[in-house]
């Protein structure tokens, strides 16, 4: 089959199969099978075209991008797995949500400190939350305190809890990523200091569009701010809340990974609501953590403008 005049992406089982022709734009047809193994809604508008030229793409790194209800956006660089530090915690959540699934409001079972989390609250060179030996947060507590401040003693913590060692919990992520068809990824430790956590832009926003039809996973990653009894008020390290519509959901950054970045921002297109998902992994690799997050946060504040940009002029086919 030959590519039509408007080089179409389309969008093959539940995986982003991206074909891109580099001369004046592209199109994006509707989703296939959702990542859940439930056949995903079927856009209601059919195609919808944007103009890739005047998407301000990271020149760097690896950036997958889609709109809910409208299939992939498209993605850019590189697609070998790299280090994504810190967003391997929302793989954390995920495992943690489906195996103590979580209604609204609710807290779920309390969760005992143990000496481990409490000694590595003390650790240098990594974020952490200060946890004290034999106190109790619940289920919801701790899931802040892994997604907010980005605690990787919480990560460990949340792991023995689960199943009885970071590496048994390791395994039932790289399960969970299996059954997502994350074949590109590698998970290796449930906090994700470790540089052997891998993965790829497209498979990581596989597991954003999952995570965030978790209503508790959303909103606990929408939160700016939070105080935990017993810890304090904690901050988000996603400075991307900050622009309007942004909802989450999770930065990451080492020396060795760069800065990463998941977000998701609800736009509205014809009337209708629709969540913008995007991944951008790799951002100024081997310099500093902070350097990396600034240049993922600088980059997705840019493609987030330029896709809304597109969004109000994208025209239908079909």
């Amino acid at each position: 089959m030959s590519l039509s005049p408007a080089h179409r992406v389309r969008v093959a089982g539940g995986a982003l199969a991206l074909l891109l022709v580099t001369v004046l734009g592209f199109s994006v047809s509707g989703p296939g099978p959702g990542t859940d193994g439930s056949s995903a809604p079927s856009s209601p508008s059919g195609t919808w075209s944007f103009d890739d030229g005047a998407v301000p793409w990271p020149e760097e790194g690896q950036t997958a991008v889609a709109l809910e209800g409208s299939g992939p956006v498209g993605t850019r660089g590189d697609r070998s797995p790299v280090p994504i530090a810190s967003l391997a915690k929302v793989m954390t959540a995920h495992v943690i949500l489906q195996e103590h699934p979580l209604r609204p409001g609710e807290e779920g079972p309390l969760i005992e400190v143990d000496r481990q989390a409490a000694h590595e609250a003390g650790v240098g060179g990594e974020s952490k939350v200060p946890l004290r030996a034999g106190s109790r947060h619940s289920q919801r507590r701790l899931l802040q305190m892994l997604l907010i401040p980005s605690g990787n003693n919480v990560a460990r913590l949340l792991a023995r809890w689960d199943a009885g060692s970071q590496e048994a919990f390791a395994a039932k992520m790289r399960r969970a990523a299996d059954r997502l068809g994350m074949d590109r990824s590698t998970y290796t430790g449930a906090s994700g200091i470790e540089p052997t956590t891998t993965s790829t832009a497209a498979d990581q926003l596989v597991l954003a569009r999952t995570v965030m039809k978790h209503p508790v996973f959303r909103e606990i990653v929408a939160t700016r701010t939070v105080t935990v009894p017993g810890v304090g008020p904690l901050t988000n390290t996603n400075p991307l809340l900050d622009v309007p519509g942004v909802v989450g959901i999770k930065t990451g950054s080492s020396t060795p990974a760069g800065g990463n970045l998941l977000w998701a921002c609800e736009v509205r297109l014809g009337g209708e609501p629709r969540l913008l998902v995007g991944a951008v992994l790799h951002q100024r690799a081997d310099t500093t953590p902070g350097e990396g997050l600034r240049a993922a946060v600088d980059s997705s504040r840019r493609l987030i403008a330029g896709l809304r940009d597109q969004l109000p002029r994208a025209g239908t086919e079909g």
